[in-house]
């Protein structure tokens, strides 16, 4: 089965290409370097799968994302096509094994991160593979313009020197003009064929609005769109409470965010992609390599950190090509918020080299040692020891480990989790029994809504701050809260191993990294001044500007988003919006709120129309302060 459509009916089961997918497959089978500019859901796993069955031999997938990874090996075994993914958690001596899996099973896909390209042992087992091209997924990794840097891509380039023949494929969403010119350059493209699509979306409509009650404009929207919707959100905790709050307007929704385990992440998705529940409300953590082509909505309750994420981000609505809606929602308030958030916690040069050497006294790593050398880790009490704000230590730590200095093994998370196990008025009732424990687990409860509803991240020095006692009093508390079984508490010393890959040198180590600190702040900064000027545009094209952000110079407005169309919301004449008042309320009650989003008029002359309405008894305002039409 060498035709290429066969292939893709027999295993895919799409009749045709989207453009310009077999233009690229092409490219690689002829042996090309080739770079893809795809926009999300364009299809770009297709452009590196496709391929593997046609060639004799192994397409090697360089990918940042494990959750893709898993999610696509999965989904090519469900197509009877062999895959594997060399994801953490596989023990240096089952490596062998594994790799000598991938050259006699019979695989035709192997997927791994950059990082692991740093492991000499699979180095080594790789070369020697039959492998016939290289693919490089969220290729922007690479470049330190891009939005998700990582260093461990700039080593890619190094596979040139054992596979010279071997075509590399490049493949990214979101990729500015100066990233594109990058990557070519970083991975060593040479006279790479290059295919880009366009960023325009015809069915996406791009709006942007800033109500001050945002759950009560997204249930207006969701009844008056119904189907599959996201609600993004800034953090864990806004995951749950979004949730419960729609779930109380009606709304039928669920949650996702990476602190839930892989159980009740995989029940909390099934819930959502088999249509039991109409919104997923998540942070940035959920999204990749999902698959759900009739999302109707996505919504934004905050502002991202910058527009490559928002597009993609945006860009899960619509995939079916039906018409669907990007809806970003963004105040004043917003804007602060998202100012420090994103740029507040940058660590400087001062403060980087002083969580280096702090860490280093910590972990009693000499000057000239350290090289090699592991730790267990608590971010949390590490930055408790030493007086350090936890989010700008995070990021400082997550910039030595892009830099290569030290490596995180996983991300930060918390480690202490709580889950009452009895009803609240129980809790309540040994509170009022106990009252030296009474003010740390009224303060539990303030600040870590849902620990009646699922294992829930105790941040203890939130605790012990706002109860005005120590972190010590705080874990005292918990581990009574479990031995008289009201709560599961479950804790582990370290939350994170810690790596260094080069010896400690204090001063020199920070010099030589200071420049790119400099960058990075500085492209962030930039990155957030485009976000804010998309939410505070009032004049021109939406998709228009993500479009020139993106360097489509020339595009035309799109005629829908909520730009295009302010202008064609003219006031009503005053006496025709008191028969649009009537007209609405014939479908049922609306507070004041929802009849001025919905008709978008001035509030003075909406109270006035709703007056007269009164006065001439047609309508009649409820207890619960809605209006409805005299019976």
């Amino acid at each position: 089965m060498s035709n290429l459509h066969d292939i893709l009916k027999h295993y895919w089961n799409y009749e045709a290409f989207r453009e310009p997918q077999e233009a690229i497959i092409e490219s690689v089978l002829a042996g090309r370097d080739t770079f893809a500019l795809l926009p999300t859901g364009g299809g770009k796993s297709l452009c590196y799968q496709l391929p593997a069955l046609v060639r004799e031999g192994i397409v090697l997938v360089i990918s940042p994302l494990v959750a893709l990874m898993k999610d696509q090996v999965q989904q090519l075994q469900m197509r009877n096509i062999k895959a594997m993914a060399l994801t953490g958690g596989i023990p240096t001596e089952e490596l062998i094994d594994v790799l000598d899996n991938a050259q006699f099973g019979g695989y035709k896909l192997v997927y791994l991160s950059p990082e692991r390209l740093q492991n000499e042992i699979v180095l080594s087992r790789l070369k020697t593979l039959p492998i016939h091209l290289i693919a490089i997924d969220e290729a922007h990794c690479v470049s330190q313009w891009g939005h998700d840097f990582r260093p461990a891509y700039l080593k890619i380039a190094d596979l040139r020197i054992h596979f010279p023949k071997v075509p590399f494929l490049a493949l990214t969403a979101t990729a500015t003009a100066r990233v594109q010119a990058d990557i070519i350059t970083q991975l060593a493209l040479e006279q790479p064929n290059v295919f880009s699509k366009s960023f325009a979306r015809e069915n996406l409509a791009y709006m942007v609005y800033a109500p001050e009650d945002k759950l009560q404009f997204a249930k207006n929207v969701l009844l008056k769109y119904p189907g599959p919707s996201l609600v993004y959100v800034s953090n864990r905790k806004s995951c749950l409470h979004t949730a419960q709050q729609l779930e109380a307007m009606g709304i039928s929704a669920t949650f996702y965010h990476g602190g839930l385990s892989p159980a009740e992440k995989e029940r909390q998705m099934g819930w959502w992609m088999e249509e039991k529940k109409q919104v997923m409300v998540a942070t940035n953590a959920f999204g990749m390599g999902i698959d759900k082509a009739n999302v109707r909505t996505v919504f934004h309750f905050n502002l991202p950190p910058n527009l490559e994420n928002y597009y993609q981000e945006a860009g899960r609505a619509g995939r079916n090509g039906s018409k669907a809606y990007a809806i970003l929602l963004a105040n004043a308030s917003d804007r602060l918020q998202a100012t420090q958030q994103f740029l507040g916690v940058l660590p400087d040069k001062p403060f980087l080299s002083q969580v280096y050497q702090k860490l280093c006294a910590d972990l009693q790593i000499a000057y000239g040692e350290g090289l090699d050398e592991t730790f267990g880790f608590n971010l949390h009490r590490f930055c408790v020891k030493y007086n350090l704000p936890v989010a700008r230590t995070y990021q400082a730590l997550q910039f030595l480990d892009r830099q290569g200095i030290l490596n995180l093994s996983q991300e930060f998370s918390e480690k202490l989790t709580l889950q009452f196990i009895v009803p609240s008025k129980e809790v309540i009732r040994y509170s009022s029994l106990h009252p030296e424990q009474e003010t740390i687990i009224v303060t539990l409860l303030r600040t870590h809504p849902g620990v009646y509803d699922q294992m829930t991240a105790i941040n203890l020095s939130v605790v012990a701050r706002k109860s005005g006692v120590t972190e010590t009093n705080v874990l005292a508390v918990l581990h009574q809260l479990q031995l008289q079984g009201l709560a599961t508490v479950h804790s582990k010393t370290n939350d994170a191993q810690l790596t260094f890959t080069t010896i400690r040198e204090d001063a020199h180590t920070i010099n030589r990294v200071s420049k790119y600190l400099i960058a990075q702040n500085e492209l962030k900064a930039s990155q957030l001044k485009s976000v804010l000027a998309y939410a505070e545009n009032t004049s021109q094209c939406n998709q228009r500007l993500l479009l020139d952000y993106f360097g489509e110079k020339e595009a035309a407005d799109c005629g829908h988003c909520s730009t295009c169309i302010a202008p064609r919301k003219k006031t009503l004449e005053l006496g025709d919006l008191p028969e649009a008042l009537l007209r609405l309320l014939q479908q049922r009650p609306f507070s004041s709120r929802e009849l001025q989003e919905i008709l978008s008029q001035p509030e003075e002359a909406l109270i006035f129309a709703l007056q007269s309405l009164l006065e001439a008894e047609r309508i009649r305002l409820l207890p619960d302060n809605t209006y409805s039409l005299r019976n």
